[in-house]
């Protein structure tokens, strides 16, 4: 096996330096912020907030899409997280919509980007009646 040049080792032992502070300053952002959200996402309103039949589809949807990971009762499958967690309860619903639209690279969660704004607001809208 090659040994690293000195040169290299020491840059490499320097970038690792430089990058700890800024990867563990991470540990103390949102999820919204280290999955770089963009920052007006969770002062979104929801358009469907109240609305019961947007909370019934939204139920339906989550039932589809999103029950395989987060279990039916909304207490997460294996490592999937809970869906009743203070951090899901507390974010806003422009926050969750954002996250059903983008995903979460950190997380394994998948961006639903190609369901339409509707039903990511229904979901949204059911999520919110659950807390």
């Amino acid at each position: 096996m090659k040994r690293l040049p000195a040169w290299l080792a020491a840059a490499c032992a320097c970038l690792g330096l430089c990058l700890c502070p800024a990867l563990a300053s991470r540990k103390h952002l949102t999820w919204l912020e280290r999955a770089n959200a963009d920052p007006t996402a969770a002062r979104l309103t929801n358009p469907y907030a109240g609305q019961e039949d947007a909370v019934k589809a939204g139920e339906k949807l989550y039932q589809r899409y999103c029950s395989s990971c987060h279990g039916t009762d909304l207490a997460g499958v294996d490592r999937n997280p809970s869906l009743r967690s203070p951090t899901v309860r507390s974010a806003s619903p422009g926050a969750l919509f954002w996250l059903l639209r983008n995903g979460s690279l950190e997380r394994g969660m998948p961006a639903w980007s190609y369901l339409p704004p509707q039903q990511r607001w229904q979901l949204v809208t059911w999520l919110k009646t659950m807390e």
